[in-house]
């Protein structure tokens, strides 16, 4: 693609022209990629690179070197998108394998493709969805278009995906909740129905081992452009707002609220019936304890039970002056 026909659709500026057939590092681009210098201090490096050309902020408009560049006013992001566009003109696979397994009564929209050894036991898969090797779709899916399923994952009944939805290898979509009744007088645990459903948003990213269970009797939900990191567990009715992160080896329980625009790092445990409203953002390895509301947009929670980190900070320094006094 000419750099001039990018810059159109990024409705960034250009400087020069160049052919560009893919995106690298700085340190990896060779002839026809594109870099990218998020400020100015790494824009030398960036210009005397190998690549094609190069994306940067205003602070590169009036630079000595000849290489193109793009001026956008989020270099990081408008790259992303670049990558995005670039990727998008590539061929893609389309058709069933020899070796896949497809039922007559499933609909499976136009370019789409199912990968190797893969079972579709029925459900819906709109237009250009990819669908890879060994995975397993079960009865009564309904995934939008232009969807990717990578390789290994497992969609059961019930769930729903919308539109450009993503997941990694390993996922299991809509599997049974963790829900148990005890009998009192035998001491056992007998399992609570668990079925509900599972509905997923508009471009969602899942990553790889990631399980979310369906409802016990109503539905779990995880909003439009969720991005999910691997190894993340989400429990039965959980719903999940508009736009939340949320970081590896995360744990969310059952009947948790998490509102739009959360973000989760890395570890976080989060109990039954919690609710975290809009905008919070809990820090690595939180916990949060059943039935807690946590609130403060724009707010850093840390420690266990979560707390504003200007608080869990000042009892750390308390206690260090405690041991030292002892």
């Amino acid at each position: 693609m000419k750099l001039s026909q990018l810059a159109s659709q990024l409705k960034a500026e250009h400087v020069g022209e160049a052919d560009i057939s893919g995106v690298a590092s700085v340190t990896s681009a060779k002839s026809g990629d594109l870099v990218y210098a998020a400020d100015e201090k790494h824009l030398a490096g960036a210009l005397s690179s190998q690549a094609a050309a190069v994306i940067a902020g205003e602070f590169a408009r009036e630079a000595a070197a000849k290489k193109p560049r793009l001026i956008a006013n989020n270099p990081k992001l408008a790259f992303a998108r670049a990558a995005k566009i670039l990727q998008s003109g590539s061929q893609k696979p389309v058709g069933i394998n020899p070796t896949a397994i497809v039922v007559p009564e499933a609909k499976l929209g136009k370019d789409v493709f199912v990968g190797p050894l893969c079972v579709v036991a029925g459900g819906t898969i709109g237009d250009g969805t990819h669908i890879g090797a060994r995975t397993t779709i079960a009865p009564d899916v309904v995934m939008g278009k232009n969807c990717k399923i990578h390789a290994n994952v497992t969609v059961r009944s019930g769930t729903t995906l919308g539109n450009n939805v993503e997941v990694q290898s390993g996922t299991v979509l809509g599997s049974d909740g963790f829900g148990y009744v005890r009998d009192d007088e035998t001491g056992r645990y007998e399992k609570f129905p668990q079925v509900g459903r599972l509905e997923i948003g508009d471009d969602v990213e899942i990553g790889a081992n990631v399980t979310i269970d369906r409802g016990a009797l109503d539905a779990t939900v995880i909003g439009r452009g969720v991005k999910i990191d691997n190894m993340v567990h989400v429990g039965h009715n959980v719903t999940i707002g508009e736009n939340v992160v949320i970081a590896a080896q995360t744990g969310i329980s059952g009947s948790v609220v998490i509102e739009r625009d959360v973000i989760i790092a890395g570890q976080v445990g989060i109990a039954d019936h919690v609710r975290i409203e809009e905008g919070v953002i809990l820090g690595a390895q939180c916990g949060v304890p059943s039935n807690k509301v946590i609130r403060g947009k724009g707010v850093v929670f840390w420690g266990t039970p979560a707390r504003p980190i200007r608080e869990y900070l000042k009892e750390l320094a308390t206690l260090a002056r405690l041991a030292k006094k002892k």
